[in-house]
């Protein structure tokens, strides 16, 4: 099958991000057809800085192969190396119900979280669509926030093929179920808008500090202690092993451990399971003439299945000689 997914190369990957999307992208790419890129135009929504948009958009390609992106298999490229999504984009506009994009959440979150309300961010669905469609997707892992969009996909991919014949794949999604919401170090969703976030790459001195100051509640150290309802514990089920997590487990029930030698082992085990990642990051980081060829080779593969989807799609609509 062909894997399709995106990311915003909005600021430093956090491991929410990693343990959230990223890990599914990277084991589903062993067995499928990778294509993955970096979303720097849907990035233009939130009004970055140019050269800062530029610097996050090559972070986040190091930060991607640093954690195991197979650039031998994958496709992997630069949103904005594809403009072929654009003119899609808007031949998908013109087919688009406006009740359909009204009746989307995520407009409405975001602009109560103060991004200017502009066409872009209420049509962003449809760059979304284009997205997906153009390369003929199979599955788009996402996150439980963004299938409303994915079925905002579909609609328009039908609607497209009832009109125009069946030139359109309709995708489906893939929802990681078995990995819960990552906590921050507030103990809310881990989001560089709460600033609570732990990166992926930041200095261990400063992974160790944040770990340190994780919220927990006032339970004393020798009373029995609920893991289901600890933001240590979260984050400890994504980096320990089994048998290591059912023994923590025990010791919380039983009482007798106190919360800060559970942030201790934490601080080990995340370093531990990074540090091999933090090490091809820094070849990457003096490499970084690798990394732009690989985003331009995958812009030269993603542009080719790109402009033949689009051919068929201006041939059936009536655009063009």
């Amino acid at each position: 099958m062909r894997i399709l997914s995106g990311i915003q190369p909005s600021g430093k990957l956090h491991i929410g991000n990693y343990f959230g999307a990223m890990c599914q992208h990277l084991s589903l790419q062993a067995q499928n057809e990778g294509f993955y890129f970096i979303a720097d135009y849907h990035a233009l929504t939130s009004g970055p800085d140019p050269e800062q948009l530029r610097k996050n958009s090559l972070d986040v390609a190091m930060d991607y192969i640093a954690l195991g992106l197979d650039t031998e298999k994958t496709v992997f490229w630069r949103q904005s190396d594809v403009p072929e999504v654009v003119e899609f984009a808007w031949i998908l506009s013109c087919l688009t119900p406006m009740g359909l994009l009204q009746r989307c959440t995520s407009y409405k979150d975001k602009v109560a979280q103060g991004l200017s309300p502009t066409h872009g961010l209420f049509a962003y669905p449809v760059l979304q669509a284009a997205d997906i469609l153009i390369f003929n997707s199979d599955l788009v892992p996402v996150g439980a926030d963004q299938k409303q969009h994915i079925e905002v996909t579909r609609d328009i991919a039908v609607k497209f093929n009832n009109t125009y014949g069946d030139i359109l794949t309709v995708p489906e999604e893939s929802i990681l179920k078995s990995v819960a919401v990552v906590p921050g170090v507030d103990g809310r969703k881990m989001s560089k808008s709460y600033d609570n976030t732990i990166e992926i790459f930041e200095p261990e001195n400063q992974v160790k500090k944040k770990i340190m100051r994780i919220v927990t509640d006032s339970t004393p150290v020798e009373d029995p202690k609920d893991p289901d309802k600890c933001n240590i514990f979260a984050l400890l089920k994504l980096v320990a092993s089994p048998e290591e997590l059912s023994d923590w487990e025990n010791k919380y029930r039983s009482g007798g451990t106190g919360y800060g030698t559970v942030k201790k082992r934490l601080v080990e085990l995340m370093l531990d399971y990074f540090r091999p990642y933090r090490q091809k990051r820094k070849e990457l980081e003096d490499d970084q003439d690798f990394v732009k060829k690989v985003l331009a080779d995958g812009a030269r593969k993603a542009g080719a299945v790109a402009r033949e989807t689009l051919d068929k799609v201006r041939k059936v609509t009536g655009l063009g000689a």
